[in-house]
């Protein structure tokens, strides 16, 4: 089922965080999904469901892998939770493309609308009567009213809405906010046992507030799905043999921005992949052939990350393919915020007060992992600052050379799945 919302604000993480908790309680094996290119909401479904929190963006991996790539992460479970993007009908521009009515429509999923009822009793039904007749290729299947006051708020609601049902109500609780920051919520990652905590009290309240019943029976009604799961190695077309290659992949509270698919196609190819955590690590895994470092929040960390040089000392003096996106930008650069950073990439990185955010489609020069007039379909969301910006993409920026690729630009690899082979392959007698 998918839980979406008349708009952002309105409670899906917190209804989909907790079903997926409440129910893994039940003992059922839930599959987590999110729709578009965020991050951090699967870092908390994983914690909710003991799976890898997974993306469904038809803008980064088009449409036709929509589908495939939801039946590869639910393979073996019982139900599948994904969770929406903003309003339902919100998409990229003036179309609802890569929208969560547009994924909904190509997993013909039924739909949980969560409503913000605070300030508003009657015209609940109104708002829940436009979503559901707006467009009908989608399926609107009951209600989870959020924030409800009281029981006399409650029942001014439900007279309101009639015979739409209504799957749960949830109570105004200020105890189970998530801490949010610049970007958005605290990655999970960054919180461990606050986290966990925050999980259990949404599958508490999720639990005592839904029927989780009917919610499973109306996850039933799903229709079947004709194509196959996606494949990782089918993806590479038998691509080269790499048994013995060591993919070191950043991780910790630092950088915590990465979809599993990017793992998933580096041992598909045959790679061996290996977590390092630039803030507590001192040398790269033993054997690093390749390093791939992805988004998150380098400049909460500049300081730890600068008082590790002998990392980065490592980093700026390793001969190999180096992947790196926002975050991994930031860390290659010379500088993030004053303090020394790798230097592995010319640049002087700092925060600002703008928020860049938005699809992005991107012609790119040749690097590490690009060809020059490729074009590519991505993602941005930071509030930095490299200067100069370099012109790897023509949105993005970046910087690249045969061994690297460094840009502000998001990349989804089950989209590009030459990007691991490329990754593991670097021409580089074509730079020579």
């Amino acid at each position: 089922m998918v839980i979406a919302a008349p708009a952002s604000g309105s409670g899906k993480t917190t209804v989909a965080t907790g079903l997926m908790a409440a129910l893994r309680q039940r003992g059922l094996r839930v599959s987590p999904h999110k729709v578009g290119p965020d991050y951090i909401d699967p870092g908390y479904h994983a914690l909710a469901s003991g799976l890898p929190g997974r993306n469904l963006d038809p803008w980064l991996v088009g449409e036709e892998r929509v589908a495939p790539l939801f039946l590869h992460g639910a393979r073996g479970c019982d139900l599948a939770v994904v969770e929406g993007v903003m309003g339902l009908f919100d998409g990229r521009g003036e179309s609802d493309f890569a929208s969560t009515a547009h994924v909904a429509r190509l997993l013909d999923a039924p739909i949980v609308l969560v409503v913000d009822a605070a300030r508003q009793s009657r015209s609940v039904a109104a708002v829940v009567h436009g979503f559901a007749t707006f467009d009908p290729r989608v399926r609107v299947g009951g209600v989870i009213l959020n924030r409800v006051g009281s029981d006399r708020h409650e029942e001014l609601c439900r007279a309101a809405l009639g015979e739409v049902p209504v799957l749960g109500v949830i109570r105004r609780d200020d105890a189970v906010a998530t801490p949010s920051r610049h970007l958005g919520l605290i990655p999970a990652a960054e919180r461990e046992s606050e986290a966990l905590a925050a999980v259990g009290r949404l599958g508490e309240l999720v639990a005592r507030s839904c029927d989780l019943e009917a919610l499973v029976r109306l996850a039933a009604t799903a229709s079947p799905l004709p194509d196959g799961p996606w494949s990782p190695a089918a993806e590479l077309h038998g691509g080269p043999d790499t048994a013995r290659t060591v993919v070191a992949v950043a991780g910790g509270a630092a950088f915590t921005f990465g979809y599993i698919e990017h793992v998933e196609l580096l041992r598909a190819a045959g790679a061996e992949v290996a977590v390092f955590d630039p803030l507590r690590d001192e040398r790269l895994p033993e054997g690093t052939s390749a390093i791939v470092i992805g988004g998150g929040f380098p400049e909460v960390y500049a300081d730890r990350l600068a008082a590790n040089e002998p990392l980065r000392k490592q980093v700026a003096a390793f001969d190999g393919p180096i992947a790196a996106e926002c975050a991994g930008l930031l860390y290659l650069c010379q500088e993030l915020d004053g303090l020394p950073m790798c230097g592995r990439v010319p640049g002087a990185a700092r925060m600002t007060d703008r928020l860049t955010l938005g699809y992005r489609e991107a012609v790119s020069g040749t690097s590490l992992l690009t060809r020059a007039g490729e074009r590519y379909r991505g993602h941005e969301f930071h509030r930095t600052v490299v200067e100069p910006p370099g012109a790897l993409f023509s949105e993005g920026g970046g910087h690249g050379d045969a061994l690297v690729t460094a840009s502000y630009l998001h990349l989804h690899w089950a989209g590009t799945p030459e990007l691991a082979g490329r990754l593991l392959t670097p021409p580089r007698s074509r730079w020579r």
